[in-house]
């Protein structure tokens, strides 16, 4: 099946070329022989086969094919994909400006942005947008994207909701102009404790730089000298951002990163002005899910020495995708290069050609061998041994930044139970349920973050409504004694839910952070 899919792809790439390929070569492997070749069989095939072919299908299945015969990060996307696919980096989308839910099939507004056409129209958490454009989107079973879709468009364009609000017994309807909203790929930073700032890096986009420098002012503004950057489940995205955010913590000019392919030479990527935290105490946040960009940004802070990298080691993605736009809008991002640290370490881990199966079940291999819960499971190549540059320390290559400073993954917290309960979404129903019923109420009840935090205790009825919801889908405790070691975490889990419903990001990841195991070993590092 594959040989035929690389053939069908050779053959629709060949096309296009042709009739120029009468004197031409197409690389070491590819000469006008087997050009010729491909023209023939895509004639053959296109005049004699038994049945109608359909072009744009078999070109697609062609380059996916091909493609997964490749590395694990060669890709293809079509062109709504690859819409989706940057959209988040850009900085930006057309929209109206809310963040939503869907709760009993009805799109629930969480929050307006601030200074956005749904704010300035009056939306308000909690009311619900029934249509759009005169389509009812309530109670129709419309999937969560096409919904999406239809209250996203061009800047400048006009859409007309219909919405409901709790206490207004007829529904209302207002025309919105669609807006540029923006994007925030720094979600979170707050003065953890006295004189050490936090910051949260969700990915690296357009605007992540321009994020950073003002967290680090702001942060700088209120007594910070150490920081916890987190980079926990940082799945990466744009280089350039990257360098940014380590020209911010290095001296200009020192090499951030170099890449080098068989076919490109080697670039090297290097630090600008910037330098808003070149002293103070840096601690850099990793697990098994920081990938890319973020492990770019962790291995030439660690190699350097100007951070500490705590957490566990990560993902391992260190190859380069030059994108090939077509056009259709579709891409293909095909692996031209790797990404090496200053000393020379290669990012990417190992792996074997066209057996993407094996690569994408690594960090659940990591669980299974015990490297995420003990050091002593963890084997480091021996043979890719490097010197950081200042203080001449040991660090690893062979794929993913290994932490100076290991923190287990404690899999002895959660019960059976509660990891398939998380698993539904019978906990995000209730919980949304429970904040439309009750928003008002408390947030006249708690005043501050600070006193939801230590007063709010998750009401029984939500509990007893969760287990019951629970049950229904088949998932039971075991036993009383499972039931009664799951509460804790359930009861954190709703309240930290709950949290992110009446308050901002910051307040959500302080609740978190409060029993992260990683945040509180980087914060031990900090204060020693």
């Amino acid at each position: 099946m594959f040989k035929k899919t690389i053939i069908l792809l050779l053959i629709a790439l060949a096309l296009p070329f042709a009739a120029s390929a009468q004197r031409r070569t197409y690389g070491a492997d590819f000469s006008q022989e087997q050009m010729r070749k491909l023209q023939l069989a895509v004639l053959a095939i296109s005049s004699f086969y038994v049945d109608t072919i359909n072009d744009a299908s078999i070109v697609e299945n062609a380059i996916e094919g091909i493609l997964e015969e490749l590395d694990p990060h060669s890709s293809y996307t079509n062109a709504e994909e690859t819409r989706k696919l940057n959209e988040p980096l850009q900085g930006g989308f057309g929209g109206i400006g809310v963040q939503f839910n869907v709760l009993d099939d009805t799109l629930v507004v969480i929050a307006a942005t601030k200074d956005g056409p749904s704010e300035k129209a009056g939306i308000e958490p909690g009311d619900r947008i029934i249509s759009v454009d005169g389509e009812p989107i309530a109670g129709v079973k419309m999937p969560r994207d096409t919904i999406m879709k239809k209250l996203r468009g061009d800047e400048g364009t006009r859409v007309r909701l219909g919405i409901v609000r709790r206490g207004v017994k007829k529904p209302w309807y207002v025309t919105l102009v669609r807006d540029q909203i923006p994007m925030a790929t720094l979600d979170a930073y707050y003065m953890i404790e006295p004189g050490i700032g936090y910051i949260h890096l969700e990915r690296f986009g357009a605007n992540t730089g321009d994020e950073l420098r003002k967290a680090l002012r702001d942060l700088q503004a209120q007594g910070m000298q150490d920081l916890l950057l987190d980079l926990e489940q940082n799945g990466g995205g744009y280089l350039d951002a990257a360098v940014e955010v380590v020209s911010e913590f290095l001296e200009a000019g020192q090499l951030v990163v170099y890449t080098e392919g068989r076919t490109v030479e080697r670039r090297n990527y290097s630090t600008g002005p910037g330098g808003l935290m070149r002293k103070g105490k840096l601690v850099v946040l990793v697990d098994e899910y920081t990938a890319s960009a973020s492990e770019i940004v962790s291995g030439a802070l660690q190699d350097y020495d100007r951070a500490t990298i705590v957490g566990r080691r990560t993902f391992g993605k260190g190859l380069v995708q030059r994108p090939l736009p077509l056009n259709d809008g579709s891409m293909i991002r095909l692996t031209v290069a790797h990404y090496y640290t200053p000393t020379g370490r290669c990012i990417q881990k190992p792996y074997v050609e066209g057996d993407r199966e094996d690569y994408d079940h690594d960090v659940e291999n990591r669980y299974n061998h015990g490297e995420l819960s003990s050091i002593d499971s963890i084997h480091l190549d021996s043979s890719k041994v490097y010197h950081t540059l200042n203080e001449g320390r040991v660090v690893y290559g062979g794929g993913g930044i290994m932490p100076d400073i290991f923190v287990p993954l404690d899999t002895t917290k959660m019960t059976k139970f509660f990891t398939r309960l998380r698993r539904t979404d019978v906990i995000q129903q209730a919980v949304l349920r429970y904040w439309v019923n009750n928003r008002n109420v408390l947030l006249a009840h708690y005043k501050t973050f600070a006193e939801f935090e230590e007063k709010f205790f998750v009401p029984q009825s939500l509990i007893d409504t969760i287990l019951a919801a629970a049950k229904e889908k088949g998932i039971e405790p075991s036993d009383d004694k499972e039931l009664k070691a799951s509460m804790d975490d359930l009861n954190f889990l709703l309240k930290a839910q709950i949290s992110y419903n009446l308050w901002d990001r910051n307040e959500y990841f302080r609740f978190l952070n409060s029993r992260s195991d990683i945040v509180q070993r980087g914060l031990q590092v900090l204060k020693n």
